[in-house]
């Protein structure tokens, strides 16, 4: 009864639209306080909850995206992808993705990924002639890449709630990240086939093609760096976000995109980030305190484990309440609120930890694109000038390819473990 009641409780500060962080942290403040133990706890829980070396890779990785979205370096990194395949059918579209691809394996941020490509891909590809439903659907779910693709901040943060290795996390998102990029190619050439309404662009000469690709290739070199330090040992993901971010400013200033009024406000964008994220890991940090002390996880692992008898019938089952929650909240608060109450199940399940991180964030980067609270959505809403039934219309086939993406993992789940184990091993 106890557990029904509090979840319901926070359930109503969510449909009051009370923001996250107070909501869990009110919430947790309160049931502490019926648990009749000394408020010291709240502080102590909360500066515990910042004070964790791996948490500075956040506001870094933030600074780093910031910085190349303000420079510019997303109309670099398509330039020189288009050279490439723009002559292809559906080249545009293929572009678009492996761009996103890429500069997800910079920034860990989705919607710092679906806001730098998409300023550029969409001009260009409804001059073009293409479906803007789908041109800007194909935005919101190549943006998708950044949470899965690493470096990646819910999986740090993941990571860190679950006391998992980042690193391991990072190399188990390759697979997957890799594969819907793929699928979405594939999606984005055969919907280019049936439809008749695009314009192709000439094929670019070696010429184009040399100079457009040098001039990208500092960006490139900059996402290799970043990832690479992290599994070679040099670095850990904190140290390479803060190298990143330096060598963003080297880049940025060196070409002439970077003054400091953009400095400014690149700072000023993370920092407000930064700190909604903090404070949502704050809340959750003293939510989790209090509901582990009500031994709510423990009865809802109980209760799991007692009703769906087989793992895999346990996953259908959190998919499908993963997919209800993602209908209102957006992916870090489903991660905070939802990971600390299955975490305990899933292991009394057997269910391997690192590979249902990276089946959460799959279903959470689905929430991304489906309405009503679709961050990924709204950021192409306003990038495109467009309506949300739009974008919605258009992220549809998308969001189906992640739920299959999703199922795949469970049947192939060397898709997310084979690279990590056999490299790690």
């Amino acid at each position: 009864m106890e557990t029904f009641l509090i979840l319901t409780a926070l359930l109503a500060l969510l449909i009051l639209r009370t923001p996250v962080a107070f909501a869990l942290g009110g919430l947790g403040v309160i049931l502490l306080a019926f648990k009749g133990l000394p408020m010291v706890a709240v502080p102590q829980r909360l500066h515990g909850s910042m004070d964790s070396f791996e948490l500075l890779a956040v506001p870094m990785f933030l600074l780093m995206s910031n910085v190349l979205l303000r420079g510019g370096v997303g109309r670099d990194l398509y330039s020189a992808v288009q050279s490439w395949v723009g002559h292809w059918p559906g080249g545009l579209g293929v572009a678009t993705i492996m761009s996103c691809t890429m500069f997800s394996a910079i920034s860990g941020s989705s919607v710092a990924t679906a806001a730098t490509i998409g300023t550029v891909a969409i001009p260009e590809m409804t001059k073009r002639g293409y479906d803007r439903p789908f041109v800007l659907g194909m935005l919101a779910a190549g943006g998708t890449l950044g949470i899965l693709i690493p470096p990646s901040i819910p999986l740090i943060i993941y990571g860190i709630i679950t006391e998992s290795s980042i690193p391991t996390l990072f190399l188990a998102g390759i697979g997957p990240g890799l594969f819907l990029a793929t699928c979405f190619i594939i999606y984005g050439v055969l919907y280019s086939r049936v439809s008749s309404g695009y314009q192709k662009i000439p094929k670019a000469t070696w010429n184009e093609r040399m100079r457009a690709t040098m001039i990208a290739l500092p960006i490139v070199l900059l996402a290799a760096g970043v990832i690479g330090s992290i599994y070679a040992g040099i670095a850990t993901p904190s140290e390479s976000a803060g190298l990143g971010f330096i060598f963003a400013l080297i880049i940025t200033f060196s070409m002439g995109r970077m003054d400091w009024p953009k400095l400014k406000e690149s700072v000023e964008t993370s920092l407000r980030t930064t700190v909604m994220v903090l404070l949502i890991v704050a809340g959750a940090k003293v939510f989790s305190y209090a509901i582990t002390l009500y031994l709510i996880p423990q009865s809802i692992s109980a209760l799991l484990v007692e009703n769906f008898s087989t793992p895999g019938m346990f996953i259908l089952a959190v998919g499908a309440v993963l997919l209800l929650i993602g209908f209102f909240l957006e992916s870090l608060s489903m991660l905070l609120i939802m990971v600390p109450v299955l975490l305990p199940a899933v292991i009394d399940a057997g269910i391997d930890p690192i590979w249902f991180g990276i089946f959460f964030v799959v279903l959470i980067e689905t929430a991304l694109i489906t309405p009503p609270v679709g961050m990924n959505l709204f950021i192409i809403q306003a990038v495109g000038k467009a309506s949300l039934h739009e974008v919605a219309k258009g992220a549809i086939p998308f969001a189906i390819i992640m739920l299959l993406t999703a199922t795949l993992l469970w049947f192939w789940q060397d898709l997310a473990l084979y690279l990590p184990y056999q490299i790690m091993r």
